[in-house]
């Protein structure tokens, strides 16, 4: 039986319409306490290519794609979201552009890199999401100009609106950072001109250290959906252990979720948390790499995955330091 994005594309076909259905990956990767993406091409672009009728389903499709642009085989994968926005339109063409993306996660060194793709550090797109060393300097700066658009609006109601938003998403007036609003944050910066992607006319520029890299089109946003995705799913899922590798010490497993987070977390309430939900074993190895001490090696607990209540309280929330 053909799927739902098969009979879609069949008949839009039908009635006149051009519609290309593309799939596009997210492929995460924590290496170095870095949270990294793939990218391909010379260009900072997503894996991705166009659904065709010979993959036997949308995630087959996917997994054909990424592994011809990549050389690497996907393991993890969960559906993100489809973007079809009226904009999503190629210039000069009259061709509507589906993207139904999803998120990959992997362990950096099993992708062996070649000319056409690269790992790029998320906060390379995002240098306002790491908040680890304390408040990034682009926050400043953004701040500034966020107020200056927000001063900007036509009348008193869309100024407090613009004002409101803005210190919900940036931590403004005093207000706690919400490290899942990253996607809210790129949507506000791309509304208010202050990224390149959003080709404002006010002749706003600003360096990459603030703004961030672009992407192509809208594979930024695409991103940041994702890394908002992660960011939440790790506080109540054990996706996490994904990432890392088969045996790892906790000090490694606490500087993997704080790079994904750009968050410290509290070692003595993750620690507990951790032991208090059996999420790892130990291996009975030790490991020098730490620099110090010999230090306790342990390997995620499949067994958890056997009980799917457990599951579902399964979490690593971030504890503030």
């Amino acid at each position: 039986m053909q799927d739902q994005a098969t009979r879609n594309k069949n008949s839009n076909a039908r009635e006149g319409r051009d519609i290309n259905w593309d799939l596009i990956a997210v492929v995460a990767a924590v290496t170095d306490r870095e949270p990294c993406v793939l990218t391909i091409g010379e260009q900072d672009a997503l894996p991705s290519g166009p659904f065709e009728l010979s993959h036997r389903s949308l995630q087959s499709g996917l997994r054909d794609w990424v592994e011809q642009q990549t050389g690497h085989p996907l393991g993890y994968i969960e559906q993100l979201y489809t973007f079809a926005d009226r904009d999503r339109v190629e210039a000069g063409r009259k061709q509507r552009n589906i993207s139904i993306s999803y998120l990959a996660l992997t362990r950096q060194e099993a992708i062996a890199v070649s000319r056409q793709s690269h790992w790029k550090s998320w906060y390379a797109y995002f240098p306002w999401e790491d908040h680890r060393s304390g408040a990034p300097e682009a926050l400043s700066v953004l701040h500034r100009r966020l107020i200056a658009w927000a001063k900007g609006a036509s009348n008193m109601a869309a100024r407090r609106e613009r004002r409101q938003r803005a210190a919900i998403a940036f931590a403004f007036d005093d207000r706690a950072w919400n490290e899942d609003l990253t996607l809210q944050r790129y949507e506000l910066l791309f509304e208010a001109g202050l990224v390149e992607e959003a080709g404002s006319d006010a002749g706003i520029t600003l360096p990459a250290t603030v703004s961030g890299k672009a992407m192509v089109c809208d594979h930024r946003r695409i991103l940041a959906t994702g890394i908002a995705r992660l960011r939440s799913k790790i506080k109540y899922r054990p996706v996490v252990f994904e990432l890392m590798r088969p045996s790892f010490t906790l000090l490694h497993l606490q500087r993997t979720v704080e790079a994904l987070a750009g968050r410290l977390i509290n070692k003595p309430n993750f620690r507990r948390l951790v032991e208090q939900q059996e999420l790892v074993e130990e291996t009975g190895e030790t490991t020098l790499d730490t620099g110090g001490r010999p230090a306790k090696l342990f390997r995620f607990r499949r067994a958890v995955l056997d009980d799917s209540a457990a599951v579902v309280g399964t979490k690593l929330p971030l504890s503030r330091a």
